[in-house]
């Protein structure tokens, strides 16, 4: 395995190549950082708040330690993306029939690379979710603080995956192609976050050969086998397929009305021309959108077992010279 993660690079020692680390998931971590992300203090990581604000800056904190480069602005791990002012107005009327914090101005994402080692040519695959969710909702009529929204699977679990993910594959060996991680704020809002982002990306667009965002992937879906993950447009790009021949578990999305495919960050890059899916296992539970979906609810082995599957093929991606194309009619316009 290490020959081939170092294809390109000087040849090693039969004995130094059996030494390189492959640093495991770790299951410590995953439990932390999704209770911190959906804990009180985080107050439900909402859109554009103060709060979201925190969990961009936890998640940098942990990109540093990593050691990974950072893809925000001025040498951070942050990239700050003002929102429209005002905000379009049945928005700003949506949020203030249901939450606090409504005089929203700007929203973060948290954004590391790991430099790939091919130069002649280098291309990047994104690893991706949103740290943001629901945040507070109003004040109760006797003034008393709103109900918070801890959005544990939505998307802290997918947040954990992306952090974890980076710290594994930052303590290998240095992939083919780049790969950058990238935290994205507002989704819940409609994707201002992603926006700003692709009109201020730290690698050129057209470098990125793929996209997996991860979003939902806390919990088992009982309409498929309980250890594996579903992909929005599976049938869209030859992606998904390609990914399941190299060890992913993963399967058609089951929820085909749901159009899961168009309803997260995923999809402002998919009309970029990248391919651009995500990996989910939610099945729709009552829980989505409300002050249930809470860390007590999750089900930790299945989250750590779908990040530590996913790794082997991500691996594969980011060190193989195939490049997944949209299927004919796949790409959205």
């Amino acid at each position: 395995m290490a020959i081939l993660l170092l294809a390109g690079a000087r040849t090693l020692p039969a004995q130094q190549q059996k030494s390189i680390p492959i640093s495991p998931i770790c299951e410590p971590c995953i439990r932390a950082e999704e209770r911190f992300l959906s804990s009180s203090e985080l107050r439900g990581r909402g859109s554009a708040t103060a709060d979201e604000h925190l969990a961009a800056q936890y998640s940098a904190s942990l990109f540093a330690s990593f050691g990974l480069e950072p893809g925000g602005e001025n040498s951070s791990f942050l990239q700050r993306a003002p929102l429209p002012n005002p905000l379009p107005e049945q928005l700003q009327k949506y949020l203030d029939a249901h939450y606090e914090h409504n005089d929203r101005r700007e929203t973060w994402n948290a954004v590391a690379i790991l430099r790939g080692t091919e130069k002649t040519q280098p291309e990047a695959i994104l690893l991706s979710a949103h740290l943001d969710h629901l945040g507070v909702g109003r004040r109760q009529a006797d003034g008393s603080s709103g109900p918070i929204y801890p959005g544990a699977d939505d998307d802290a679990s997918g947040t954990t995956a992306v952090l974890e993910l980076a710290r594994a594959l930052s303590h290998g060996p240095r992939p083919r192609r780049t790969i950058v991680f990238v935290l994205f704020g507002s989704e819940e809002l409609g994707g201002f976050g992603n926006r700003y982002f692709l009109d201020h990306p730290p690698i050129p667009l057209n470098s990125i050969v793929a996209n997996l965002e991860f979003e939902m992937i806390g919990r088992a879906d009982p309409l498929i086998n309980r250890n594996a993950l579903w992909l929005t447009g599976y049938e869209r790009s030859n992606l998904g397929p390609e990914l399941a021949r190299h060890g992913a578990p993963l399967v058609a999305d089951p929820h085909p009305a749901e159009n899961f495919f168009q309803r997260s960050d995923n999809y402002a890059l998919a009309r970029r021309g990248i391919v651009a899916q995500t990996i989910s296992s939610y099945g729709l539970h009552k829980d989505y959108h409300q002050t249930t979906d809470t860390f007590d609810g999750l089900d930790l082995d299945h989250l750590t077992s779908a990040i530590t599957a996913m790794r082997p093929s991500i691996e594969w991606l980011a060190n193989t010279a195939w490049k997944p194309q949209w299927k004919p009619g796949g790409k959205p316009e």
